[in-house]
């Protein structure tokens, strides 16, 4: 039996999946595992997150990181507002729902048992089709033709060049889970609360909003690293740190925030609430020599 994971090969199934999406909360931190919802995330809310996982074979190198994908507060905040997910404490669900009703376990493993015998069928008719279309071009009097039950019969083919039709056990690809349940099945009990944030959080959402790409600004010492668009395709056009309304900020900050963001070539973003209007106020500094 042949591992697979569910997004590598169904990826017309992207189509079919059901808002919202489950995330995981483990350990205080937010986890998407599966790779589909990280593709429809990215592609559709603007939502990158980022990689946590590591290769199992060499597991303190920290080069190529992959699944799962980790989520920032506000990220998460930002999508259970929409109501695009939803948070799922796995250590409770865990908990409660662990060996106690077998006909959801059954169920969740007859739907992997389906997604496997359908990726298989899918790469058999694949195959199929690259065959008869290489002994086409090297024989081009061999002729196909239907029989009588509608499969197809190849004439003039020694026995061993046949493709053989039926699927047996050996030949099913098995679909790796990205989760031990059912989405159907979760309680509504087992869901999160919505993450606490950050007063910064009013910037980015703001930021969101205007279709920007935000990832954590950890690397330049600010909040947030606010790109124009894909961030595989492209670079950060600002350092944004979010503020109170009416919070102080030192000169020291304002001064050294700008030269950074002069040094890398970026904006150095600040922004706020404004109570009075209810909307966010951005300002954009750089520093200019003499």
């Amino acid at each position: 039996m042949k591992g697979i994971s569910p997004g590598v090969i169904l990826m017309s199934d992207k189509d079919q999946m059901q808002q919202p999406y489950p995330i995981s909360k483990i350990a205080n931190r937010y986890l998407l595992f599966d790779v589909e919802t990280v593709t429809h995330l990215r592609r559709a809310h603007h939502i990158c997150g980022t990689p946590v996982g590591t290769l199992p074979q060499i597991p303190q190198q920290n080069l190529f990181l992959g699944l799962p994908i980790e989520l920032m507060t506000e990220e998460v905040r930002l999508l259970v507002e929409k109501n695009i997910a939803y948070v799922i404490d796995d250590a409770k669900l865990h908990k409660e729902r662990f060996g106690l009703l077998d006909d959801d376990r059954n169920k969740y493993m007859e739907a992997l048992r389906s997604q496997g015998l359908k990726v298989t069928q899918l790469i058999h008719t694949a195959q199929r089709k690259r065959m008869e279309k290489a002994l086409s071009l090297n024989k081009p009097s061999i002729k196909s033709e239907k029989g009588t039950d509608g499969t197809k019969c190849v004439d003039n083919l020694p026995k061993t060049q046949t493709k053989r039709t039926s699927i047996i056990k050996s030949d099913l690809y098995s679909i790796t889970p990205t989760s031990s349940y059912l989405n159907s099945c979760v309680p509504k009990q087992c869901y999160g609360e919505k993450p606490a944030v950050k007063s910064s959080y009013a910037l980015y959402k703001h930021l969101h909003n205007l279709n920007y790409f935000i990832l954590p600004g950890l690397r330049f010492g600010c909040d947030y690293n606010v790109y124009p668009g894909d961030p595989l395709r492209f670079h950060s056009h600002f350092i944004a740190v979010g503020y109170d309304w009416h919070q102080s900020i030192p000169a020291f900050d304002i001064v050294g925030g700008g030269r950074l963001g002069t040094a890398v070539k970026k904006g150095f973003l600040i922004g706020g609430h404004e109570e009075a209007t209810d909307k966010v106020r951005t300002f954009v500094i750089e520093w200019g020599g003499m």
